[in-house]
């Protein structure tokens, strides 16, 4: 029974991250895009597959994947999320770097550039901070509670710039990946009870 659940859903998740990527891929609009601009497309498609499972293995709810063996592959996602990042950007950057600019200095006029900047940013400081930890010295409750507080941000981010987007990824299977990204998310804040962390804060001096 507990294998059946574990083959369940693991194909659920390999379904809602494959089929976005596969739709991506069929895209009709992929005919007049240049590989470095595709490339860059797939980082960003890949990269909300990676968030997706970065929030489940958080929680712990991947079958096999659980306590240290669990927390090993959270870093490497992370590692993996950040390099999606990076590809997708300088993808973009090479392709057309007044939109980058622009993006950058948040006076893009196309919305979604915003939410995806600001997404990027939470991305790099969570992955410092993850990286610099023992070298801050930081004590539990305040790590829990930027590494929270920046995981809120890029998962808002993410999704509002991954739905604000008319691309090559399927609008369906979008909103699929985005709605698992988004109910990883609270599941974790739910089952972690994330909300102490700021109700003890404010309690002490």
């Amino acid at each position: 029974m507990g294998s059946a659940r574990a083959i369940l859903i693991w194909a659920a998740l390999t379904a809602a991250i494959a089929i976005p990527i596969i739709a991506a891929a069929m895209s009709p609009q992929l005919a007049w895009r240049d590989p470095v601009y595709i490339a860059a497309g797939f980082a960003g498609v890949g990269g909300m597959g990676l968030l997706s499972l970065q929030l489940l293995l958080a929680g712990g709810y991947l079958p096999g994947l659980f306590g240290r063996r669990g927390r090993r592959w959270h870093k490497w996602i992370g590692a993996g999320l950040v390099v999606a990042v990076i590809v997708h950007v300088i993808g973009l950057w090479l392709t057309s770097p007044p939109d980058v600019i622009d993006a950058l200095l948040f006076r893009s006029p196309t919305p979604f550039s915003a939410w995806g900047v600001v997404a990027m940013w939470a991305v790099f400081v969570a992955a410092g901070i993850a990286a610099l930890r023992r070298r801050l010295r930081l004590r539990a409750k305040l790590w829990r509670l930027l590494h929270t507080s920046l995981g809120t941000v890029i998962v808002i981010g993410s999704i509002v710039h991954a739905m604000l987007i008319e691309g090559t990824m399927g609008t369906a299977s979008k909103a699929v990946l985005c709605a698992l990204v988004l109910a990883a998310a609270t599941k974790v804040i739910v089952d972690l009870r994330v909300w102490t962390l700021f109700s003890r804060g404010r309690g002490k001096p």
